[in-house]
């Protein structure tokens, strides 16, 4: 398991890793992403 985490360590420093995480942190400040992400996990968890 450890090869497995170094490797996403070693992704996350790359440039795409850091573009993907930047990407991710806008998404999760938006308030329209936000609602679809709550609204998803409300359905989720009826079931």
């Amino acid at each position: 398991m450890a090869g497995l985490f170094s490797k996403i360590q070693r992704f996350l420093r790359s440039p795409k890793g850091r573009e993907l995480q930047h990407k991710a942190r806008r998404l999760a400040q938006d308030p329209h992403t936000r609602r679809k992400v709550t609204d998803a996990l409300r359905k989720f968890r009826r079931r």
